[in-house]
């Protein structure tokens, strides 16, 4: 019946305010689904363990534990208990196919395996080794058109007389080969579980695409509408897609009577549950439909026999067979083991299905039960007990239910005691023996069946419309048609493979390419003088980057040459010429062996027209670097044409110390788009040492002439640095300023203490260093280090302190020319958040 469920592909069950509270599209047994989010603000305090209670003597715990908190339990253990018969009639009713002739007396067996898997599972988590001690453990439904499917394996007429299957006239080999492989499935079930929890891999399910088991769920949904049918029609044999299996169910009055009465009732369940969204309306309307249906049979005299020859009762089993009679059927010296073996694939099929419940469920109860010690792998392993014990009592899979336990638990049943009492009260039932389904309505069982089915393909294909993308609402419905034309493995095999193909499509449709742009806009943090940062601004047009994103396959990087193909074009060409092409993998966690291969043809396009590739954002020893290296791209050092830097700041820095080496004249291969006088050096003979250095670092921002330079001479004292000395360190005081004359400054940054120290940026002759946090006096947001040996120009706290006494105006003035290189840095570093985040 309804009262499995598992949660949403969400993980989390939907609050009452929720507008989706309703589309539980990853759901299983959802007969209650809608009204689960009734239950969550429901306060519970779960007893999951056995722990000694420190204020209560051992008698009075023993009293406690044993006598008073049982009796407090009866009303969920009863709750419980009505939940796993209704399950049992529903769903064990149906393991084995009864439409077939073979199994036609088989449903008394079905429901017997149904307790004993059951009571298997229940013991096994209410007895430690799941956290939730009330948990309640079922019969996986779902695998259920799994089991029909190695039942159909065995059975399959063999008209070339192989002697691997079993001929379909010969029920002695099929019944035992058959219950058998029920067994070893269950068994084979458990083990992947135990394999699975042992070593850890209980978040490796997780990545398996949640579209497919929704698709895999409404196969399901159809599956159970076709059992439906068939138990409610009392068909000969399964249901066909054929004009005369039409005319049976449509045209016999008396067939379509039997199962248009089911799906009536079916119906008639899903509108009042829709204006009654309680948990109750399912179990109490199959308790009064039962008895409805006895009253008209009191009332009107009707015969029990001929009611079951016409169909409207479920036949009594021969010779009142006990519980246990499934164990007879176990004959291994009538085994057709050559059969047996051709069932493996169907049970691998079965439970690759079953093992994904276990993340869906599990995490979802949790969260519902307020458990914060929730441990997959633990599950995993209590799951693995519980099925392969079930296999070697002769029984089927099992799985921890989310909606029963979620009712069992806050209706009281929240201790292991609660759950061996269930297990308990199943035990009882199942004694008692099958003869109970000799009065039990088809109708009934029918109405279960079909309103499960209904609501399964509801979700699959109602609910999931808006909730998933198109072309993984397309592998839903085509996993749904596959599995109720061809087969439930054929269907999960489709799903996988138009899984692959689309994610290949949609991520193909994702471009690679993050962001495209010219060095026009953005510089490297290496702070130039003037007139160099005004030359690589007219021709940084000639450098242009593309930084990469995601993995790229050979799905994206077509994209990506596309793009470079577009800038090589006449027209593009003769527009913007470039020099330098930067392709930055810093956001690209992945390159397979197509898309590196690709990048022997864009350096080979390039080259061709004298334009350089430059990479950078990826490490020698990464997987980028070592698939650049598999291609023979990177470490091809008679290339002159392709650079590797190890960051982008390098990258672009190697571009722009290119472009002004063409500059100064040091290489005429380089593009030139400056006028000469723009690129001539001025060398001028001035009075001192200091008034040249101040020239060169403000004259072309300034205009002002030597002599104001030459009145801050008293104020600046020359120092000479070696390479490696330390000028100061990150947070220290804002006592000085350098004015570079000779040699390289770098400047370094750590996040927190303890980092690694990373550098920022790196200061030439004819600039400043410091001067921000000097005038703001604000502590130093780098550490400062002569990266060679340096001659440099100091001022000091005292000696501003004292240039602003005397000339103040040459002060305020001298401080707004030093603080250009600070506007200058702050208009890279924007740069640098803007087009490189």
């Amino acid at each position: 019946m309804g009262s499995h469920q598992e949660l949403p592909i969400v993980n989390t069950p939907a609050s009452p305010a929720s507008p989706r509270a309703k589309q539980s599209v990853g759901s299983s047994r959802s007969f209650y689904s809608s009204a689960l989010s009734q239950f969550t603000s429901i306060p519970t305090s779960p007893n999951f363990g056995f722990g000694p209670r420190s204020f209560l003597s051992t008698q009075n715990y023993l009293e406690s534990e044993f006598v008073l908190n049982p009796l407090s339990y009866i009303p969920a253990v009863i709750l419980g208990l009505l939940l796993n018969l209704l399950d049992a009639i529903s769903y064990g009713m149906i393991t084995f196919p009864i439409s077939n002739p073979i199994f036609a007396d088989f449903g008394p067996d079905g429901i017997s395996m149904f307790f004993v898997s059951c009571i298997v599972s229940q013991v096994i988590y209410s007895g430690g080794f799941s956290i939730f001690g009330g948990g309640n453990g079922s019969m996986m439904i779902e695998v259920v058109p799994f089991l029909h499917i190695i039942l159909k394996f065995i059975n399959k007429i063999n008209h070339f007389r192989a002697e691997t299957i079993i001929r379909a006239a010969n029920p002695d080999e099929v019944i035992p080969t058959t219950i058998l492989s029920f067994a070893l499935s269950s068994v084979l079930t458990g083990i992947v579980f135990l394999l699975m929890g042992a070593f850890k891999l209980g978040s490796l399910i997780e990545f398996f695409p949640r579209h497919i088991l929704v698709g895999c769920i409404g196969g399901v949904g159809w599956f159970l509408i076709a059992t439906a049918i068939e138990v409610a029609a009392r068909l000969d044999g399964n249901l066909s897609y054929s004009w005369e299996m039409f005319k049976i169910l449509f045209l016999d009055t008396h067939t379509f009577a039997l199962w248009g009465s089911a799906l009536g009732l079916a119906v008639l369940l899903r509108f009042l549950h829709s204006r009654l969204p309680h948990p109750l309306v399912v179990p109490f309307y199959f308790m009064i439909v039962p008895l409805l249906f006895y009253l008209t049979v009191y009332i009107f005299g009707f015969e029990w026999q001929n009611l079951r020859d016409e169909g409207w009762v479920f036949p009594l089993p021969g010779g009142n067979v006990p519980w246990w009679h499934f164990y007879t059927y176990y004959d291994f010296t009538k085994i057709n083991w050559n059969a047996l073996i051709q069932t493996v694939p169907a049970m691998f099929a079965l439970t690759f299905f079953g093992i994904l419940h276990v993340p869906i469920n599990v995490p979802a109860l949790g969260v519902s039960l307020n458990e914060d010690n929730v441990d997959t792998n633990r599950e995993l392993m209590a799951h693995g007990f519980s099925n392969m014990f079930s296999g070697l009592v002769g029984s089927v899979q099992n799985y921890l239910v989310y909606t029963n336990s979620v009712l069992f638990i806050k209706s009281g049943g929240d201790s292991r005691v609660a759950g061996l009492m269930l297990a308990a009260a199943t035990a009882i039932v199942l004694f008692v023996g099958p003869w109970i389904v000799g009065y039990i309505p088809v109708m009934v069982v029918g109405a279960l069946i079909f309103h499960l089915g209904i609501e399964l393909v509801k979700e699959a294909l109602i609910d999931a419309w808006g909730i998933v993308n198109h072309l993984e609402y397309i592998t839903i419905v085509a996993i749904v048609i596959a599995m109720a034309g061809l087969g439930f493995i054929e269907g999960i095999f489709l799903g996988i493979i138009m899984a692959c193909v689309f994610f290949v499509v949609s991520n193909s449709r994702k471009s690679a390419i993050r962001t495209k742009f010219s060095g026009r806009s953005i510089k490297s943090t290496v702070r130039r003088r003037y007139r160099q940062q005004k030359f690589l601004k007219e021709v940084g047009n000639q450098i242009y980057v593309i930084k990469l994103q995601g993995y790229m396959f050979f799905g994206t990087i077509s994209g990506v040459e596309r793009a470079i193909r577009k800038f090589l074009t006449y027209r593009q060409w003769k527009r913007n010429p470039i020099r330098f092409l930067i392709v930055d993998f810093s956001l690209v966690n992945g390159l397979d062996f197509s898309a590196a291969e690709a990048f022997i043809r864009i350096q080979r396009l390039l080259s061709a027209k004298n334009v350089y590739l430059v990479l950078c954002g990826a490490e020698y020893n990464s997987e980028i670097g070592k698939a650049l290296r598999s291609v023979g791209i990177w470490g091809d050092s008679s290339n002159s044409y392709l650079q590797i830097f190890e960051n982008f700041n390098e990258a672009l820095e190697w571009c722009e110390n290119v472009l002004l080496e063409a500059y100064y004249g040091k290489n005429i291969s380089a593009p030139l788009s400056a006028n000469k006088t723009d690129q001539e050096e001025r060398v001028v003979k001035y009075a001192n040492k200091l008034t040249a250095a101040l020239m060169e670092a403000f004259q072309d921002i300034s205009g002002k002439e030597e002599g104001f330079f030459d009145r801050l001479e008293p104020y600046f004292h020359e120092i000479e640095v070696p390479s490696g000395a330390i000028l100061w360190r990150q947070d220290a005081e804002p006592d000085c300023l350098y004015l570079v004359e000779k040699g390289i400054l770098k400047a370094t940054w750590r996040a927190m203490e303890g980092d690694q120290a990373r550098p920022v940026e790196s200061i030439l002759p004819g600039t400043m260093a410091g001067e921000l946090g000097f005038f703001a006096n604000k502590l130093r947001e780098a550490t400062l280090i002569a990266e060679v040996d340096c001659v440099l120009w100091q001022m000091r706290r005292a000696d501003y302190d004292l240039l602003l006494m005397n000339e103040p105006k040459i002060a305020n003035e001298f401080m707004r020319l030093a603080l250009n290189f600070s506007a200058e840095r702050l208009h890279a570093m924007t740069y640098y958040a803007f087009l490189l985040a």
